[in-house]
């Protein structure tokens, strides 16, 4: 079976930092999910149970953002340095080649 590397046309551009920042936005994402579906259950157990997934994917994004922090790959204290590092992510993305497929 092929590795899911091997699909990726531009493998160069696959790093810890575009899977960190995939990651936290999905963990992120997953937060309010979690926070949304607790507040439309009336079950008790259900309640419980979410509030457990809740928890556990606000513990996930600590540890990914962390990760992040400490790579230096977010700058979640510094505004003007997470901008700046903002801006050049997008003129490189901006420069990445288009697939016509």
């Amino acid at each position: 079976m092929a590795n899911i590397l091997d699909k990726i046309s531009n493998k160069e551009l696959i790093n810890d930092e575009v899977i960190a920042t995939d990651l936290l936005v999905s963990a992120k994402a997953a937060v309010r999910n979690y926070a949304v579906a607790i507040t439309e259950t009336a079950s008790p157990e259900i309640h419980k149970v979410l509030k457990k997934q809740l928890n556990d994917a606000i513990d996930l994004h600590h540890k990914i953002a962390t990760y992040m922090i400490d790579k230096e790959l977010y700058h979640a204290y510094d505004i003007n340095e997470q901008v700046e590092h903002d801006l050049k992510k997008a003129d490189l993305a901006m420069d990445m080649p288009t697939s016509s497929k």
